[in-house]
């Protein structure tokens, strides 16, 4: 009874595999279900009404920070609020459970970089989500790459905002800070690769409760799949190599994870 805490169902299809046939063999075999991710407003109500039949499918929208999003921030951070606001009052208000993922991707975005150079855009981007979430009472999944130091930054001037840095990148000291801002931390495939130290590390120290564990399938398959798109189902050899780290059982591991997300995300 495992949970895929991140998941692009849309990049499965991308790359040729059905998220459908996916999703029925998980929960048959008894997943426990996931939330899946759009990043562009247009996407959201359209994917909530294509898996609408998979009551353990949950569901978040932001704005990544291409460089599209950040030209066009103040029109887009605007739509996303709106369908947002229109969904809270429909029948699938109960499917929403977050608004991200979004932040700051320094690997992507700056001087010389194949993204923006806008880095004030990035920051006014990711500000003006952390409003629209403490306005309307959600909590948001944070998109963190190469920016720690300017992610916490942000997130310490929206000290009502909750949410979880996810698909962790850091070490022990960024983690430490994030989880001084009541965050969570939420790691992905990569946490079971040979040479990721640092991230494991990381793993080991975060408290119980604010443990949280995904795929951000299609991307980062985890070991023994590594190199292949991952789907929500591989998000079981994150939890083993988790339990590993922090000394403890799958299942005691799984039992935390879900009160974790109903303690974030509403989720029971």
């Amino acid at each position: 009874m495992i949970y895929d805490t991140h998941a692009h169902l849309s990049g499965l299809a991308e790359r040729g595999i059905d998220p459908h046939k996916t999703l029925q063999g998980l929960f048959t075999s008894g997943f426990a279900g996931l939330i899946d991710i759009s990043l562009a407003p247009g996407d959201l109500a359209a994917r909530m009404e294509e898996f609408s039949g998979y009551p353990h499918v949950f569901f978040a929208s932001g704005l990544w920070p291409w460089g599209e999003s950040i030209a066009n921030r103040e029109r887009l951070a605007a739509e996303l609020e709106e369908v947002i606001l229109t969904i809270k009052k429909g029948k699938y208000a109960s499917r929403l459970c977050a608004l991200g993922e979004f932040g700051l991707d320094r690997n992507w975005n700056g001087e010389g970089k194949e993204g923006s150079e806008d880095l004030e855009g990035e920051v006014a981007l990711m500000e003006m989500q952390m409003a629209a979430a403490q306005k309307l009472n959600l909590p948001v999944i944070i998109h963190s790459r190469d920016a720690a130091q300017e992610t916490a930054a942000v997130l310490k001037r929206y000290p009502l905002v909750r949410g979880v840095v996810h698909c962790f990148s850091y070490g022990s000291n960024e983690a430490k800070t994030f989880l001084d801002m009541g965050y969570y931390i939420s790691f992905a495939g990569n946490l079971t690769y040979k040479n990721a130290h640092t991230i494991q590390d990381a793993c080991k120290l975060i408290p119980n409760d604010r443990l949280l564990l995904e795929t951000d399938c299609p991307y980062l398959a985890p070991v023994p799949h590594r190199g292949k798109p991952s789907h929500p189902g591989m998000v079981e050899e994150v939890y083993k190599k988790a339990a590993e780290l922090r000394w403890t059982s799958v299942e005691e591991m799984a039992g935390q994870i879900k009160e974790n997300i109903a303690a974030l995300f509403g989720i029971k």
